[in-house]
């Protein structure tokens, strides 16, 4: 499906947690964006809902995110048992069981490229994840064009699938996406037959909402309005957690 605006600026309805299955971005959605990916911790109220959320839906959550599992863990103080981390490339289903993409050859290449580059321009910070590299401009919104010509030439030559987001550039293992972690997700316990609903706020979202959309859900946009395949939207991070908070 092409993006296309769906009501995207339309709040949801109060979400009905009897048949959903949640699947959650975190930055930008869970999390305000910061400065540096580091930067982002525990939260106590964003840890109490999700352990209210995962009891409510009997374990149908699901966290769908670009970090690494290991970052997703510490952010979420262990909380959440599925994720699909890496925007896919790692995915650790409700019972625990672990599937991961092997990293591609050329990532070595990759992560040495943008960090000689990043040293030559400051402002600019490399986040090494062990399947992907991104390099982030958000310090240094002025290097945007450079950023993104740097990343297309080393996807080019390493072999890897060149990802943009919100002030940043990702060079990512191919392999399985968001959507497809949503795919996999339903069809599994205890996701099987739910309806799922996917909130995000990035460009790298808009596969879990059209997959959600595919299988009967829906999508929530966090966010400015855009062109997108959510069917909602609400305006930020605040606005999102208390619509989780609704939900009953």
């Amino acid at each position: 499906m092409s993006l296309a605006a769906l009501n995207p600026g339309r709040e949801p309805p109060v979400l009905d947690l009897s048949d959903a299955a949640l699947f959650l971005d975190l930055d930008g959605t869970l999390a305000p964006i910061v400065s540096r990916p580091d930067e982002v911790g525990p939260d106590p109220r964003r840890t109490g809902l999700l352990e209210r959320l995962r009891r409510a839906l009997d374990g149908r959550l699901a966290i769908v995110s670009g970090r690494t599992l290991g970052d997703l863990d510490r952010i979420l103080e262990g909380r959440v048992p599925a994720l699909a981390a890496v925007h896919g490339l790692a995915r650790r289903d409700a019972r625990g069981e672990l599937a991961s993409t092997p990293p591609h050859p050329g990532l070595n290449a990759a992560v040495a490229g943008l960090r000689a580059f990043a040293g030559a321009h400051p402002g600019l910070l490399v986040e090494d994840k062990g399947l992907s590299v991104a390099l982030h401009y958000r310090l240094a919104p002025h290097l945007a064009r450079e950023a993104r010509a740097e990343t297309t030439r080393l996807a080019q030559d390493c072999g890897l699938v060149l990802q943009p987001g919100d002030m940043v550039m990702e060079l990512r293992t191919p392999g399985a996406g968001k959507g497809d972690s949503v795919r996999a997700f339903m069809a599994e316990r205890p996701f099987l037959g739910a309806i799922p609903v996917f909130m995000g706020d990035d460009l790298t979202d808009e596969a879990g909402f059209e997959a959600a959309d595919a299988l009967g859900g829906f999508g929530v946009l966090i966010g400015p309005r855009r062109d997108t395949v959510a069917r909602f939207r609400l305006p930020d991070v605040e606005a999102a957690l208390a619509w989780l908070e609704q939900a009953r």
